[in-house]
């Protein structure tokens, strides 16, 4: 299906911009080179379901079918368990030099191979190429050579306890860890998981969304030999029996999730039975918070602010920390809001394999429907629709939502209940003080963002926000040597940063005597 449309933006409500529509051609798929099933990656090659069963895994941007990806169950999940135990011994004794040059390996590999993947990743989660080509596997590349680096500059430490003692502290690897990976970044993900974990001698069992299976799988084909057999384990198939039976393994030592926080407590639940530590990043529900100064001059620093309130349409909204509750300083709100629905107006809605498109597919039909639930909640809320409000024009068959702006107050649906699309609800404050309160006014704790350009704003009042990541006069930034992780509902645990390290061993005390004589205790 073949469109071009220009909606022209009201006083009150922005439109968005379309892109051509052309979908998923032969010549793309050719270029994917996807196979037609996928098995699980267990001991370095592909082996398919023992049960013989496999799903259909469709793409949201033209609902047509990509490939099949193997349905596992328990014995899928023991025979991977089998092939990472297996590894562990060597793995986990090789030389600090050597993991990294491993890791480094692995980025390598990625980014020699990043056109193919970018398109894959798109193709599978209906996010705009120019985000999967220029942030998704960047930054996954970017993750591996960062904690290569870290593990050779890693030390562990002595103490000198008196003449005659000290203490040595040496980090060791947990074992055999099992990741489960979310969907809205299925790659990228996995790099916050995986690199951490390989570089502090962990052998791994993964389960990627069953939304998502190929790129993943893919990249792996790819690293080949390069990791030795069974340090990483892929097994693929539904929550319920691949994701559970892993969760649930008493041969884990480990696990890692990101996603919604009502599963996260279940595992934590599983997790308790067996005393093992986990980490755990889940939804969130992020303040944005827009004090009145952003608006003293018209100049790039408000433009800067105006974009930043429009990130909530990045990746069509699918980001745990998407800025999904916009709070405007009242005395700029009017000023504010239409510079805003002229800027969403600018935006390109459409064909994800297009470059100029900035909004895509949502990552599933699933996902779309539940979106389109709560448009209607918030009108019946009675939230005032200032953008969007529904489905966007898009390839057809495929999953598109116009990015929307509600206005309301705090204790709507909308702005309590993790939507994770392309919807942001706006209410207003007075002053510094009541914009923390509504800011901290959540479940959730997981990101926030500050913009202003007042100095004593821009350090306190990030400080008074209970959240693990808060952005000042930014947004949507990612890099590797910051940690990530939330407050509250929104987990525990920190991702990325040097810090991730310590989520992935244990710290043995060594208490040494240099002296001959005994204590005499007895």
């Amino acid at each position: 299906m073949l469109t071009n449309v220009l909606r022209t933006a009201s006083a009150s409500r922005a439109a968005v911009r379309l892109v051509a529509m052309r979908g998923i051609t032969n010549d793309v798929l050719a270029k994917a080179n996807l196979e037609k099933q996928y098995g699980n990656f267990i001991n370095g090659r592909s082996q398919p379901p023992v049960e013989g069963q496999y799903f259909d895994n469709t793409s949201p941007i033209d609902g047509s079918l990509l490939c099949q990806a193997a349905r596992s169950t328990a014995a899928d999940v023991e025979l991977a368990l089998d092939a990472a135990h297996a590894a562990l011994p060597s793995w986990s004794n090789t030389s600090v030099a050597e993991r990294s040059n491993t890791l480094l390996k692995m980025a390598d590999i990625i980014e020699e191979n990043s056109e193919r993947l970018a398109l894959i990743e798109t193709l599978d989660n209906g996010k705009p190429i120019r985000e999967t080509t220029g942030a998704d596997i960047p930054l996954a590349v970017d993750h591996f050579r960062y904690f290569a680096g870290c593990l050779r500059a890693d030390e562990g430490s002595h103490s000198e306890i008196d003449s005659n003692t000290v203490a040595l502290h040496v980090h060791e690897p947990l074992g055999v860890v099992a990741q489960v990976i979310p969907w809205n970044f299925a790659l990228l993900m996995a790099a916050w998981k995986l690199a951490p974990a390989l570089a502090a001698g962990n052998c791994v069992v993964i389960k990627p969304a069953e939304q998502t299976p190929i790129s993943i799988t893919e990249a792996f084909k790819l690293i080949g030999d390069a990791l030795p057999n069974g340090v990483v384990n892929i097994v693929h198939g539904f929550g319920p029996e691949a994701g559970a039976a892993l969760a649930t393994s008493d041969r884990i030592a480990k696990l890692a999730f990101t996603g919604a926080t009502s599963t996260g407590k279940i595992l934590l639940r599983n997790a308790a039975e067996r005393l093992i530590p986990t980490t755990m990043e889940l939804g969130g529900k992020s303040p944005n918070l827009f004090f009145e100064s952003v608006m003293a001059k018209d100049d790039a620093f408000m433009e800067k602010a105006i974009e930043g309130a429009a990130n909530f349409a990045f990746n069509q909204g699918e980001v745990c920390t998407c800025p999904s509750r916009i709070l405007v300083q009242e005395s700029i709100a009017d000023e504010f809001i239409e510079r805003l629905n002229a800027k969403l107006a600018t935006i390109k809605v459409g064909d994800p394999l297009d470059m100029a498109t900035q909004v895509g597919a949502q990552a599933s039909l699933e996902q779309y429907d539940k979106i389109k639930s709560y448009l209607d909640i918030g009108k019946q809320e009675g939230a005032e629709v200032l953008a969007g409000g529904d489905i966007a024009p898009g390839v057809e068959g495929g999953y598109y939502i116009q990015p929307t702006v509600f206005k309301g107050t705090n204790d709507m649906r909308v702005f309590q209940e993790e939507i994770f699309g392309p919807v942001a609800s706006l209410t207003t404050f007075k002053d510094e003080a009541e914009a923390v309160a509504i800011a901290n006014d959540t479940a959730y704790g997981l990101g926030a963002g500050v913009f202003t350009r007042d100095a004593h704003q821009l350090y306190q009042v990030p400080r008074q926000i209970q959240a693990g990541r808060v952005w000042v006069n930014c947004y949507h930034l990612y890099p590797a040597h910051a940690t990530f992780g939330g407050y509250k509902e929104s987990g525990f645990g920190r991702e990325t940063h040097k810090m991730a390290l310590d989520h992935y061993r244990q710290t043995k005390s060594m208490l040494i005597s240099y002296d001959s004589a005994a204590p005499g205790l007895f």
